[in-house]
């Protein structure tokens, strides 16, 4: 069966992809099924079975005054709702609401097997290859976020241990841990703020590959600016985005406050190995374990893009803007300078402006 022909592909329906079918569709391009005669059409796909993005995944006791950085979709502002309400629970309903609102005819759940090259014509169509079909677009935006590719670091010994380890994207709640000492590995926010949340009912131990340098100042506009400017940076020469510890440092936050206010929020340097029944220390001491948390981020989950070989000997890709720069029918949103929440939102509005001013494919 021939591929179906599509103007735009937006794969992933989280913050990034929403924001950009919401700025196709104002734009006038109009969702595939609906589309009649000489429109312009897109199409959404997300892997999940119901809206949410990332938010339906995150631990329960997420709740709506803690969560870092929520910024409200284009068009239709997030609703009053509790602070004490679970995250999860209110930004997923957020998200079918706008769905809906915006008709934007998401299908899902939708596996994107591969993105590829229909032909040797640099103007014509990519392949979307999913386990419900193939469709021929002449751009794709890809906005599959990080949370399906969580970081485990490898340490000698980790196969031995004997009690349990856990990525954070494994996380539900510190009641788990109720009297038991947990590890916890990393430098980020969600390391702070679950040794925070842990430290009340179980013993916990910091670990960190650099020492935290804590930031006094207020993350303001010029500082977000500069941090910005670095991640672009780093992107355009194809090298990998890199935390986002690593270019904003660490800023204090109420529940890093209140981990230094109860005494637990003290730093050790990373462990060399683990053993069975804990981790050793590189002065050789074995610090006793039940429990391991990897609080140690997330990679760009981009896979499915292995076919039109843009991965650079650095392991990144090469994007300015938002669009690859070897491949400028491929949008890259959500990542890198665009993974925040507000970015997200700018990278669809510009993917969006891009196409449209790109009148030669669309005309093709």
């Amino acid at each position: 069966m021939e591929p179906a022909p599509v103007d735009v592909v937006v794969i992933g329906a989280g913050q990034a992809g929403l924001s950009a079918a919401y700025h196709l569709q104002r734009r006038g391009f109009v969702p595939l099924h609906r589309a009649t005669g000489a429109d312009q059409t897109f199409l959404v796909v997300d892997a999940n079975p119901v809206p949410g993005g990332a938010w339906q995944h995150r631990w329960a006791s997420l709740r709506m005054a803690t969560v870092n950085g929520i910024h409200e979709l284009p068009g239709f502002a997030v609703p009053p709702a509790d602070p004490a309400a679970a995250s999860r629970d209110i930004l997923p309903a957020y998200f079918a609401d706008y769905e809906d609102r915006f008709a934007l005819d998401v299908l899902r759940p939708v596996q994107v097997k591969a993105v590829r090259r229909a032909d040797d014509d640099p103007r014509g169509r990519l392949a979307v290859e999913t386990d419900r079909g193939t469709w021929a677009a002449r751009f794709v935006i890809n906005a599959t976020g990080t949370w399906t590719r969580p970081f485990w670091p490898r340490y000698p010994g980790q196969e031995r241990f004997r009690g349990r380890q856990l990525h954070v994207g494994d996380y539900v709640s510190a009641e788990e841990f109720r009297g038991k000492r947990v590890v916890i590995v990393g430098a980020g926010i969600s390391a702070v703020q679950l040794l925070d949340e842990i430290s009340h009912v179980a013993d916990t131990f910091w670990v960190t590959r650099r020492a935290p340098e804590w930031v006094e100042d207020d993350f303001d506009i010029p500082a977000r600016v500069a941090a910005i400017a670095g991640v672009e940076d780093r992107v355009r020469r194809g090298l990998p985005p890199g935390s986002v510890i690593s270019v904003t440092g660490m800023h204090w936050t109420p529940w890093a406050r209140a981990a230094e206010a109860r005494g637990v929020l003290v730093r050790h340097p990373m462990f060399a190995s683990i053993e069975e029944e804990g981790v050793r220390m590189p002065d050789g001491t074995l610090e006793r374990a039940d429990v391991i948390l990897w609080a140690t981020g997330f990679r760009p989950a981009l896979d499915h893009l292995a076919p039109l070989r843009l991965r650079t000997p650095e392991g990144g890709f090469r994007v300015e803007n938002g669009r690859s720069i070897d491949e400028p029918r491929l949008f890259l949103i959500g990542y890198g300078p665009s993974q925040s929440t507000v970015g997200a939102n700018r990278a669809g509005r510009d993917a969006v402006r891009a196409i449209v001013a790109d009148p030669v494919a669309l005309a093709a």
